[in-house]
């Protein structure tokens, strides 16, 4: 029987990219995690994806919770108007969080804050601190370099197998939706 995903925590971007499928997905994502009866756990700002998928979660009826720090609100993304935003001390205790508050993670396109945060997870698994999985959206190929660099970090032995990992990875909203419904 599938273990119902109560709460999931969004990574991406605090830009919107330069292709329009990753604002479309990010919105199709809020959306559909509403529609779930998911909670979205997000980075807080109301800029990008991140603002674009957390928007389309609370219209749709969503419950969203965003967290941010005081640095991050002050020089970079304004805290969502219309969500309940937590600010925090630092990035880590934002991260930690985030995980805490979590069952699972998606990610979306994004940046260096949204590899530092999908590294962060793959770590903890990696050492058997946690197995909440990970659902990578791989919208319009964003995320094909970095499945390369895994699979080079293996060539070089770097990684034994992938075993210790829970990582799924998706190509659309439904097929996402699909594998976190029957997780």
């Amino acid at each position: 029987m599938p273990k119902k995903l109560k709460s999931i925590a969004v990574y991406c971007g605090h830009e919107f990219g330069n292709n329009k499928k990753f604002r479309r997905d990010a919105a199709a994502v809020g959306k559909m995690l509403a529609e779930n009866g998911i909670r979205m756990v997000f980075g807080g700002g109301n800029v990008g994806l991140m603002g674009a998928v957390a928007s389309a979660a609370h219209e749709n009826g969503g419950k969203v919770i965003g967290i941010s720090t005081d640095d991050v609100i002050a020089k970079q993304e304004p805290a969502h108007p219309k969500i309940k935003v937590k600010v925090v001390n630092g990035v880590n205790e934002r991260k930690q969080i985030m995980f805490d508050l979590s069952d699972a993670f998606i990610i979306l396109p994004g940046g260096i804050g949204t590899l530092n945060e999908l590294s962060d997870i793959m770590t903890m698994q990696q050492i058997g601190e946690t197995n909440k999985p990970l659902f990578f959206l791989n919208t319009d190929n964003f995320w094909e370099p970095f499945g390369d660099l895994i699979k080079h970090m293996i060539e070089c032995e770097f990684i034994g197998d992938m075993s210790e990992y829970t990582i799924f990875g998706a190509d659309t909203v439904a097929q996402l939706k699909k594998m976190i419904l029957n997780y």
